[in-house]
């Protein structure tokens, strides 16, 4: 019996369409797309091609589309690039629950002098509207707000959010690495400035991701060199990379809204049944606007990395938290923003389903799930009452 992948959120599969288009482009069209030459030629049309798929996927321009090796560095160009040159710092505005590729860029911003102000969530997860508003003064000069949790999944306001930004001439980003590929994504409707993605979120390779850059917005390069990316990011171009980033786009943008409401109920069968499994069992994030795969439950009475090792011998793949945090030992900073009690939040347990899960997983799941936390709180004597 193939084990089930319910960590969707941390990478997904390459997409088999992704891989046979890419692998000419590790052989014989091997070409560097500065070059003039045929082979260069061939490199720089696979490049604008997937500029051009990524570009649709988001309704940008393909001149606003940057590529990089992923989100992590696409969330630190945008805001150390977006602020650099600017005398004195001024304010950040961050939320309580960005992923960590946002919050150690502010971070970086505050240790050069930025006053970085963190907007709170509430109990799901979500943005507190008027706190961001008032959070708005006259030196704030970029705000980033995530589109889509990576560990409860909720989904932000980042519209409404970024016209009250852009009313007060404040430059607005977005990481949208979880949300590229699993909800519509449009960069004129969401108002944005500047938005980060990643192709191994949505099926594609990893190493390669983009930054959407409105045009006009006023950004410096943090990678110098030889001034590739219109000289916002220098460095030979991944061609594989991102000749698989845009078939990741191009089928996403034609595929996804079909799969959605199969995955959405996938997801409500699992979160139902998980429920009902057990008493001390809740669901975390919002429980309508979240991502259509995301299921996070706390558990109490168990330890999440006891639990996530225990589900993985009985043939279940799942989280305890964002992957780049594995291993820690300490609850996720998104549960504690969001006020959950600290028996739960140790406790926390992140099933990120994807498009080839099944009803056999789910229901897989839900017969192993029961005794594996009864077995660990009789282990450890745990009232989930309590």
């Amino acid at each position: 019996m193939r084990p089930v992948y319910f960590d969707h959120a941390a990478t997904t599969p390459v997409d088999p369409r992704v891989l046979e288009a890419m692998l000419p482009y590790f052989g014989e069209r091997y070409g560097n797309p500065s070059e003039l030459h045929l082979q260069g030629r061939v490199a720089r049309r696979a490049v604008e091609e997937g500029r051009a798929e990524v570009a649709a996927l988001l309704g940008a321009d393909d001149g606003e589309i940057v590529f990089t090796s992923g989100g992590t560095e696409a969330d630190g160009l945008a805001l150390l690039g977006a602020l650099a040159g600017f005398d004195p710092p001024g304010r950040v505005i961050v939320s309580a629950v960005e992923h960590d590729a946002v919050g150690e860029a502010a971070r970086a911003l505050g240790r050069l002098g930025w006053a970085v102000d963190v907007v709170p969530v509430d109990g799901d997860g979500v943005v507190d509207v008027d706190a961001f508003a008032a959070a708005l003064r006259p030196d704030t000069r970029l705000a980033s707000v995530m589109l889509a949790n990576n560990v409860v999944g909720t989904l932000q306001p980042v519209a409404e959010l970024a016209r009250l930004a852009r009313e007060r001439g404040v430059l607005f980003h977005t990481d949208a690495v979880q949300a590229v590929g699993a909800v519509p994504v449009d960069v004129a409707e969401l108002g944005v400035h500047l938005l980060s993605l990643s192709g191994h979120k949505f099926y594609g390779p990893k190493g390669i991701g983009a930054l959407y850059v409105r045009r006009g917005t006023r950004l410096q390069a943090r990678i110098h060199g030889g001034g590739h990316e219109r000289g916002l990011r220098s460095g030979t171009e991944n061609v594989p990379g991102i000749v698989g980033l845009g078939v990741a786009a191009r089928i996403a943008r034609s595929e996804a809204a079909a799969r959605r409401p199969g995955l959405e109920a996938l997801r409500d069968r699992l979160v139902d049944g998980a429920l009902s499994a057990l008493p001390g069992v809740r669901l975390l994030g919002h429980p309508r606007l979240r991502l259509p795969g995301n299921a996070c439950l706390a558990v109490r009475g168990v330890e999440s990395e006891a639990l996530v090792v225990r589900l993985d011998d009985a043939g279940v793949m799942a989280a305890g938290g964002p992957a780049c945090a594995s291993g820690a030992s300490r609850p996720s900073p998104v549960f504690l923003a969001m006020g959950v009690g600290d028996d739960e939040a140790r406790g926390g347990l992140r099933l990120s389903l994807g498009r080839e899960s099944t009803s056999a997983d789910v229901e897989r799941f839900l017969r192993v799930f029961p005794a594996v936390v009864r077995d660990l709180r009789g282990s450890s004597g745990a009232d989930p009452r309590a």
